[in-house]
Formats: structure tokens, sequence, C-alpha cells
């Protein structure tokens, strides 16, 4: 039978977690005893009562359905999406034309259809450290093996440009950047994305920048982009699921932008990827001009709140003498570290669950060195405020010497 298993199955079902984690585990346990925990966790701000507005919503729809009655799609993306997309960058001062941005069906699509371009199986992506934990099973479907550049805590979460050369190998296909970060919260500077396009240029290799939290800065006007510099090639990966909450409509789009052949076919071989599967839905296609067009006055009050929220997580956090952390400059996470002598992560968020009916993430699952708890503030306010309140006066206590 083990044999027959093998025959059958592939090896990837076997690389997958067959069961919960310890913090999981305890969580489903307080729910099945009826307690309810507070989510620190998810990005989902829908689930936390922001939400676009459902008359401007309905409104966009019934415009736009009559448009996809008939089923004509373009392996690219409509062309009046891909031409409000382009519209978007020229507001920030970008040029992209619409021949050069592709639709998916949402930014985890987009690194799937990066790393089916531009690597082989067997070669590398590198990827920050912290990082979002997703990449992990992109890379593993895509039969690539991920490595890591460090961001330097003791430098606001800065990447170590020398440190990232250093690991480039013969078989590096693409750099990742992800700014504003998930989980630091750091905004990658114009200074050092320009230095990055060197190190870029000098190894022939295209960098993937991820911006879906690009409307949410808090220290600066406008978001430093690679596709604003000299590298030679840059897929800039963007959507409506969290610059509009419209995580539902599973919309994102690649914006190719670079040395004109290696665009030209860059976005060729993303035409056929995307026509063997024509993934994105063609009512949402359609909506994208009126969501760009309508979504302002939601977007500006959904920023304020974004930002209110990581207000009350600093100011919450800030006066707990034994967390330090580097205050978030863009999107929705925060990462805190617990000082003095290591402490057993999962014990610690287990014990925050039971204590403060709250759930928040250790910072091994994202590649953080001892000793660190990650968190979202998209949170509704009063409960953010009571919530971390209480999770900073316990680490308080719980951290104490005996």
């Amino acid at each position: 039978m083990e044999n027959e298993r093998q025959l059958i199955f592939s090896s990837l079902p076997d690389s997958f977690p067959t069961s919960l984690n310890p913090l999981y585990r305890a969580r489903e346990a307080a729910l099945n005893r009826g307690d309810s925990i507070i989510d620190l966790i998810s990005g989902n701000v829908n689930q936390h009562g922001v939400y676009f507005p459902e008359d401007v919503l309905r409104e966009i729809f019934l415009r736009v359905l009559p448009l996809a009655r008939i089923y004509q799609p373009d392996s690219f993306g409509q062309p009046v999406a891909r031409e409000a997309i382009s519209n978007y960058y020229a507001g920030h001062d970008l040029g992209i034309p619409p021949n050069r941005l592709l639709l998916t069906p949402g930014t985890s699509v987009s690194y799937l259809y990066c790393f089916q371009l531009l690597a082989n199986p067997g070669d590398e992506v590198l990827c920050p450290s912290p990082s979002y934990p997703l990449f992990e099973t992109i890379a593993r479907l895509s039969r690539v093996e991920l490595t890591t550049y460090r961001l330097v805590e003791s430098k606001g979460w800065a990447i170590d440009l020398d440190y990232l050369e250093s690991r480039l190998t013969t078989r590096t296909r693409a750099i990742v950047v992800i700014s504003p970060h998930n989980p630091t919260g750091v905004v990658t500077s114009a200074a050092q994305l320009t230095e990055l396009a060197v190190i870029a240029r000098r190894h022939h290799l295209p960098i993937i920048s991820d911006e879906v939290f690009s409307e949410f800065l808090f220290k600066s006007e406008e978001l430093p982009r690679p596709a604003g510099t000299d590298a030679p090639l840059v897929f800039t990966l963007n959507g409506l699921s969290k610059m509009y909450a419209l995580a539902g409509m599973k919309l994102g789009w690649i914006a190719v932008t670079g040395d004109d052949w290696l665009v030209r076919k860059s976005v060729r071989a993303l035409e056929m990827i995307s026509d063997t599967f024509l993934p994105v839905n063609e009512v949402v296609q359609f909506a994208v001009p009126a969501v760009f067009e309508l979504g302002g006055e939601f977007l500006r009050r959904y920023q304020e709140w974004v930002n209110a929220c990581r207000e009350i997580a600093i100011s919450s956090f800030m006066n707990c003498r034994k967390l330090e952390f580097v205050s978030p400059q863009g999107g929705f996470y925060l990462t805190a570290r617990v000082k003095g002598e290591a402490v057993g992560e999962d014990q610690l968020v287990i014990s925050i669950l039971e204590n403060c009916k709250a759930l928040v993430h250790p910072g091994y699952f994202y590649d953080i060195p001892p000793s660190h708890i990650v968190m979202s503030f998209v949170q509704q306010p009063e409960i953010l405020r009571k919530t971390m309140e209480s999770i900073a006066e316990f680490i308080n206590e719980e951290t104490s010497p005996s």
C-alpha cells in the first residue's frame, strides 16, 4: 500500500502540515469552550466592520453587468480595467501603459505567475526575512527554493544590502521586495531601492515588488517604488483587496516595467500563462474603472481609520516596559520584541490567548529571531485599545523576574 500511495501522489501532499500547530489547537479549544477570541492577526478589514459602500458597489455592478453579458475575454484583462489601473499609476508619476499590465485573481496568483515565469524547478527566489509564510507554499507549488535576505531590526528593519548581495547565487532568479512590509510595517526608502536596483542590474535580476499596502502610509505621502528606479526588470504587484477593502472581488495585477526587450519578453510569456486559465471574473474586470472613480471618498475615510488604529496600537504598547518595537510606517501590522531573556514564544502567545482572549502570532512564524510577537492593528478601535492594553499589562507581569 505504501508503494501504491507513492505512485498515486506527488511529493507535494506530504509537504503540507497535517495537523494544527499548538497555538491554533489552543484557539480551537478556547472556541469550543465558548470563549470569545479577539483576532489580532487577520488583515481582512471586512471582518472588523470596514466595507466598500454597499450602495456604491450595487450601482457599479448594475452599470457593468451588460458589458460582461457576452463572454469576450482578453488574456491581459479587459482593456478598460487596464486603462484605469494605468491612470492610477499616472497619478503617482509612473508611466505604465495598459499593454504592460496583466490582471490576475489576486496577489498570490500574481506571485505564482512570476515564479513560473522566472524560475525553473530548483532555482532560487530571494525573499526578505522576516517574511509572510504564504511564500513558502507558493514556492513549493512552483518547485522553487526560497532563500532569504535580512531586514535589520536595530536599523528600523532596513534591508541589509551587503548581506542581500552575498546571498545571490548562480541559481537566484529574482529578488522580492515587500513595501510596506508585512509584518514589520517598514517602508523601504528611495535610497535603498536605488541601491537595490544597482545590485539587480549588476546581477541581471528582476525585482518582484509587492505593494498591496501602498495606500496605507503613515510617514510619507508617496511610496518609493522599484518601478521608479533603474532596475532592469520590475514586476509590481497590487490589487483591490487591501486598497478598497474588496478582498472578495479577487482582482489583482502585475505591472511590468524596465528595459524594453525584457518587458516585451515578460509580457508575451505572462499573456500565455494567463490565457491558459483566463481566471479573472469578467464582471469584476469591467467594474475596475468605476471602483477607482467612485471609491475615492471611501478610501480617504478608510485610510483615516487605519491610521487611527495604528495610533491606538502604538499608544497601547508605548509604555509597556517589557516591549519595544519599530513604529509601523505603513500597512496593517506591528512586530514587537519582548525584552530581557528569551521567552518561549509558543507558550507566550498561548498564554496571551488564554488570559487576554486575543490571537497574536509568535515571531518565528515569520522567521523572526526570538522573542517577538506579531499582530495586526486593523480592528474596531475600542476593542483594539482594550485588548492591546490587556496584552501589554499581561506581558509586563508574565515576563517580569520573580
